[in-house]
């Protein structure tokens, strides 16, 4: 059903990267490697137009090599949708989708990027709450075959980085939708709460699918509440890095939440970010990522606008731009 990408095609010369305590390092050199970049949203959700996935979600080789050459990023997170990718939309086939993917790794890996693959949406056609969330509280029985499918197409390509499960989270008082578990069996349908007893079972199931097809796979886990709690971590398993989503509206306690892992294993910020309000508390965030050299990637280059508006940078946009630009 699908092709897989051929030994490194997608990836342009990019290496491997592994683990070492709490370091993100290359393979070959054992050189320590600092991700930072950006999220680039918009294959999650946007339905596709007579030209096809990307030019319905707006991304171009032009804006690739503009975030990755012009502002520093040397990782892009890429959200996408599960159904898409198991399943096509709006005429469209599950492999064109995965074409779409396949495109964006190999044009960030040739500017010298890596892409790390975000399960953002199960679906876009049911409402997880009233408000349209669409983040589902746990993955389904799909995410399973999606990650085998994904690992098995990119198992040659070091450019490809995986992060499991965009945000574990409590259930919504008017989600319609129980929680799963990892066999295949619900929670009764009085169970709200998603801890580490309901997440680590999934996490432990999708990890073994995407190192059951790529052993060499660099995989990212995050925490509950919404990503942003990493207590209860780490695994014992290898090669993981742990991944946290900070906003303004989950407070100050970072060292509790997540930093304090950052001392013995890798911990990376799938996602911060804020608004032109946010400032002060954008740079004393990025202070602190600083302080323990944590990777991040930064909300969003996309959306709504909060880092650009038509490639100009936001006041928020400004300061990540500025700490990309640091680094390089």
């Amino acid at each position: 059903m699908y092709d897989q990408a051929m030994d490194g095609d997608l990836s342009n010369g990019l290496p491997y990267l592994t683990t070492e305590g709490n370091r993100i390092v290359r393979t070959d050199t054992r050189e320590t490697v600092l991700l930072r970049g950006l999220n680039r949203s918009g294959l999650e959700y946007s339905e596709p137009d007579e030209q096809g996935f990307l030019s319905a979600a707006e991304i171009s080789r032009n804006e690739i090599r503009t975030i990755v050459q012009e502002w520093g990023a040397n990782v892009i997170r890429l959200p996408f949708n599960q159904d898409w990718v198991l399943r096509g939309r709006g005429g469209w086939t599950a492999d064109a989708y995965c074409r779409a993917l396949d495109q964006v790794i190999r044009w960030a890996s040739g500017f010298g990027a890596y892409t790390l693959l975000d399960l953002q949406w199960l679906d876009a056609d049911r409402a997880y709450g009233g408000g349209r969330n669409f983040v589902a509280p746990l993955p389904n029985m799909q995410s399973i075959e999606l990650w085998d499918l994904l690992a098995t197409r990119y198992r040659n390509e070091p450019a490809v980085l995986y992060d499991i499960f965009n945000e574990p989270h409590d259930r919504l008082p008017d989600d319609p939708y129980l929680l799963n578990r990892e066999d295949g069996t619900t929670y009764p349908p009085g169970l709200y709460r998603v801890t580490m007893a309901e997440w680590q079972p999934w996490a432990r199931k999708l990890i073994a699918a995407i190192r059951d097809a790529n052993r060499d796979s660099l995989i990212f886990v995050g925490g509950t509440n919404w990503a942003y709690d990493l207590r209860g971590m780490p695994m014992d398993i290898p090669r993981l890095v742990y991944s946290t989503h900070v906003y303004p509206i989950k407070g100050r306690n970072w060292h509790e939440a997540f930093g304090h892992l950052a001392a013995t294993v890798p911990v990376f910020a799938g996602e911060w970010g804020g608004a032109e309000s946010d400032l002060k508390w954008g740079r004393k965030l990025l202070d602190y990522f600083d302080s323990l050299q944590m990777g991040w990637a930064a909300w969003s280059w996309h959306n709504a606008p909060l880092i650009v508006e038509r490639y100009t940078a936001t006041s928020f946009g400004r300061i990540v731009r500025a700490r990309l630009s640091a680094q390089t």
